[in-house]
């Protein structure tokens, strides 16, 4: 399970910072879809994260 977890939050943190990158180089500020897309990846990176901690106190 661990492994499926890393994997996805590579994938989401990839996401974010694709459009992180996007916000830079358009200029300006980013839309208001952009910047929701942006928070809503950084709560599921966080919930990835929180769970990923959980499994492995469960462990230890």
């Amino acid at each position: 399970m661990n492994k499926k977890l890393t994997a996805l939050r590579a994938r989401l943190v990839e996401a974010q910072q694709k459009l992180i990158s996007q916000a830079v180089d358009a200029g300006g500020l980013p839309t208001d879809g952009a910047l929701r897309k942006i928070s809503d990846l950084e709560n599921a990176i966080m919930a990835v994260e929180h769970m990923m901690e959980d499994l492995g106190n469960a462990k230890g």
